[in-house]
């Protein structure tokens, strides 16, 4: 092999080098804008995390908020509708899971393990029916003092689990906390 083939070979691996280079960057800038559309937009990024003033809310009523494009009830539960809901027996409840994001995914559905507070006053829910997304009424609706969805019948109880009727799933419980005693922070 002479020393002019052995300069061929290595001009030729440098254009396969620069060639499959150019092209990799080529696939990447083309990709790229398909990739970041997929982030949320800037105006869901700023609705991401919001505070709620929780101070005008009387026991037994309920204030509904906007958050991620969805409702989310804050009820302010009377010692009547604790005691309820900490009666139930889990075993008995079609969704055994609490579905509380503050909490590990495993948790039972006790009241404890739903409310935002120990003493069970404050519940904090996503305002979404688990069947096919209605938004349930509150404000004691349905046969076990909670929500209903009139669409397709679900009752829900005082601590937004499901009791009876299609629905699948407990309503969910959204990453909450009190920030000072009358400020809840959703995200």
């Amino acid at each position: 092999m002479s020393h002019a083939e052995d300069h061929e070979g290595t001009r030729r691996d440098f254009l396969y080098y620069a060639t499959a280079g150019a092209g990799a960057v080529t696939a990447g800038a083309a990709i790229w804008p398909l990739i970041n559309q997929m982030n949320p937009s800037a105006d869901v990024q700023a609705l991401s995390s919001i505070r709620v003033d929780v101070s005008g809310i009387e026991p037994g009523t309920q204030l509904t908020v906007k958050w991620l494009g969805k409702p989310v009830f804050i009820r302010r539960r009377t010692a009547k509708d604790i005691e309820a809901a900490r009666s139930v027996d889990v075993a008995t409840l079609p969704d055994g899971l609490a579905r509380n994001a503050n909490i590990e995914e495993t948790a039972p559905a006790t009241d404890e393990n739903r409310t935002l507070d120990e003493a069970g006053e404050w519940l904090v829910e996503m305002g979404v029916c688990t069947h096919l997304g209605c938004v349930p009424i509150g404000d004691g609706a349905g046969d076990f003092g909670g929500w209903f969805c009139p669409c397709h019948g679900s009752h829900y109880d005082s601590a937004g689990r499901i009791r009876k009727g299609p629905a699948p799933e407990n309503l969910p419980v959204p990453v909450a906390q009190f920030l000072d005693e009358t400020t809840i922070q959703l995200g």
